[in-house]
């Protein structure tokens, strides 16, 4: 296939449908790829952004205090700034411990992170709604490994660019369903991996890693979902994994189909 037309199909909008409501989710993916028109900027390089909105998880393991000491550094692959996870409250690998989280929380959205880790074993992860971690961790390939819904997927580590190098996660994400309290349908996504679909329409069935971990963790062993909205969290876990380029597009998918 020709170059022109692979990109004119890159572009192409998907189509979600659901009772009558129409949304279009750019299929625009991989890194580099630009906010839709819709979408609020979460991440663009400024201090100011990182303070205005995001703060730190109050989770039960929480050592840090406001302002968020995770740094604004140089993009080390040209121009711009990223930030960067070490916050040393997370020294040792204890999530939850400087764990930064948006202020504002969402349900049904798209989902654009980019992240480079320039050290073997980088360590971190994006978290959807504050409950359910895509991992980002340098060579790991099992289930708890690069890019997998953790202990829910394999991990998808061919799609991975490698050290030194910047990464992407798109990601469509639909919310828990709850009817009198009691879940209905369970969340479910749909993510491209630096330009390649590595999940589709998959099913997450709990909170993994404890109370420490994220909304509802402490909640029967993180099965007691509840029906509450989150904020995208991003994990500090001492390792100087970077993230730039986030941005997110609320949505209102009424059926159970994430696919893009």
């Amino acid at each position: 296939m020709k170059k022109s037309i692979l990109k004119a199909v890159a572009l192409f909008p998907a189509l979600i449908l659901g009772l009558g409501m129409i949304t279009y989710v750019q299929a625009q993916v991989g890194v580099g790829t630009k906010p839709p028109k819709g979408a609020e900027v979460l991440f663009d390089g400024s201090r100011k952004m990182l303070d205005e909105k995001w703060t730190y998880w109050e989770g039960p393991r929480l050592a840090a205090t406001l302002p968020i000491k995770w740094t604004v550094v140089k993009d080390p692959t040209g121009k711009g700034m990223a930030l960067n996870s070490n916050d040393p409250a997370g020294a040792g690998g204890k999530y939850g411990a400087a764990d930064i989280v948006t202020k504002d929380k969402f349900r049904d959205f798209r989902l654009h992170v980019e992240f480079f880790i320039p050290e073997a074993g980088g360590n971190s992860g994006v978290y959807l709604q504050n409950r359910y971690e895509i991992q980002v961790l340098d060579g790991d390939t099992t289930s708890h490994g690069m890019a997998a819904v953790i202990n829910e997927t394999p991990s998808p580590y061919h799609a991975y660019n490698g050290l030194g190098k910047w990464n992407a996660y798109d990601i469509v994400f639909r919310a828990a369903r709850f009817e009198n309290g009691k879940r209905t349908e369970k969340a479910m996504l749909t993510m491209y991996f630096n330009g390649k679909k590595v999940h589709t329409n998959q099913t997450i069935n709990q909170v993994w890693g404890g109370p420490n971990s994220g909304i509802d963790g402490g909640n029967d062993g993180g099965k007691g979902i509840t029906d509450t909205p989150g904020g995208i969290k991003l994990q500090a876990e001492g390792h100087n994994v970077l993230y730039r380029n986030i941005w997110i597009r609320e949505l209102d998918l009424k059926e159970a189909d994430t696919n893009f």
